[in-house]
């Protein structure tokens, strides 16, 4: 059903519709976050958190960077599944200021404590679970409430990783947890907007085979990989673990294998979907191999591969598609957007070579530091004249 895409509005256009301020908020948090992490890791800087350097880093990933892009992707498409307005104005604006106070909290923790920053985090995820909730039941679109487990799943996996940080001093299963529920969150939407996006695109410019369409092998496909996730989270180390692992990557080769991305590759805007998605069975791979053989495999290579590769890829392929769909440019990626899909996969893949290569560990860690602040501060530089003005009425 075609619906009107927002309600009279005059205030400023960042606050018009979800995606914009979390969008560009939360790349450029995710660049210049970076430029933070390295000296930490290498000792040369102290920010005044209650988390050891490596929690800061994980956390600011999982709960500080994912959920403002997941929010700015679930505030855009909720109102298409419903039929209602999106949220704009003070109340997204209130949100954005949660979301940033959560970022100020746990950064400056020593200061206020840990049951404050505890506070203050968890409180952006419950309230966006509970705004989505409210558009979902009013709308009564029941079928996409599955969307809310990965979110509240996140939100428990928070409120541990605080309480683990505190009382263990290093977070643990609230780490895996998290990856768990973000993988959860690409496996349901990727398995939603890839094969839609890559069919679109081969209507139009390469007629012959399609991807499937969504069958029992998607549901057996995702609950495997939830299936070896859980044990992951719970036993990280054994060799079921391991087992299920190496099933549930072998179902998620097939299953990107039949959404046809080899016959999109002339498109950006579509190859770079798949690519985000085959860091899911990649991983799964990797964390099987560091579990069956320790000795030669850094458990950190399968970690990167989710977290940096999956994560990172399809977040950022999913902020430029839609924001230039939803601010009337051209669905087109030119030559700056290009940039940065190589640069997320360089800095993923520098990443998890600094795990294998000790000789050269530190030159690949700064690779991927620079490569991955390339990719989403240039994302911020590119898109934020887009996302600050007004939508184009037609299309360049």
């Amino acid at each position: 059903m075609a619906i009107p895409r927002t309600r009279k509005y005059t205030g400023p256009a960042i606050l018009s519709y979800g995606f914009r301020p979390f969008f560009l908020f939360g790349a450029l948090y995710s660049g210049l976050s970076i430029l933070l992490w390295l000296p930490q890791f290498y000792g040369e800087l102290a920010l005044a958190t209650l988390f050891a350097p490596v929690d800061w880093h994980v956390h600011e990933l999982y709960f500080g960077f994912l959920p403002a892009i997941v929010t700015g992707f679930l505030f855009t498409a909720v109102p298409n599944w419903t039929g209602r307005m999106p949220l704009q104005g003070n109340g997204l604006l209130a949100l954005v200021l949660l979301w940033l106070a959560g970022r100020l909290a746990v950064t400056f923790s020593t200061y206020i404590g840990w049951q404050s920053a505890l506070a203050v985090d968890c409180a952006f995820l419950v309230a966006v679970a509970f705004v989505i909730a409210r558009e979902i039941i009013a709308g009564a679109n029941w079928r996409n409430l599955k969307v809310l487990l990965p979110l509240l799943i996140l939100t428990l996996a928070n409120i541990s990783f605080h309480l683990e940080a505190h009382y263990n001093g290093v977070s643990d299963i609230s780490r895996r947890l998290a990856g768990l529920a973000a993988i959860t969150l690409i496996m349901l939407v990727g398995g939603r907007v890839i094969p839609s996006f890559t069919r679109n695109w081969l209507v139009r410019e390469n007629p012959g085979r399609l991807p499937a369409a969504f069958s029992r092998f998607d549901m057996v496909s995702i609950a495997v990989g939830i299936g070896a996730l859980m044990l992951w989270t719970a036993v990280p180390d054994s060799g079921v673990t391991a087992a299920f692992m190496a099933i549930a990557a072998l179902l998620h080769f097939l299953r990107i294998g039949r959404w046809a991305g080899e016959r999109a590759l002339r498109d950006p805007l579509v190859w770079m979907l798949h690519a985000g998605y085959l860091f899911i069975p990649v991983g799964f791979v990797l964390i099987a191999a560091s579990i069956l053989a320790p000795e030669s495999i850094s458990p950190l290579a399968g970690v990167h591969a989710l977290g940096a590769g999956a994560v990172g890829g399809m977040t950022l392929v999913i902020m430029v598609r839609s924001s230039l769909s939803h601010t009337g440019r051209r669905l087109r990626a030119g030559p700056a957007v290009t940039i940065m899909f190589v640069a997320v996969l360089g800095a993923v893949v520098s990443r998890i070579l600094a795990t294998m290569i000790d000789s050269h560990a530190d030159l690949f860690l700064h690779v991927a530091a620079f490569a991955w602040m390339t990719a989403f501060c240039g994302f911020a530089v590119v898109f934020a004249p887009a996302l600050m003005s007004p939508r184009r009425s037609v299309k360049a």
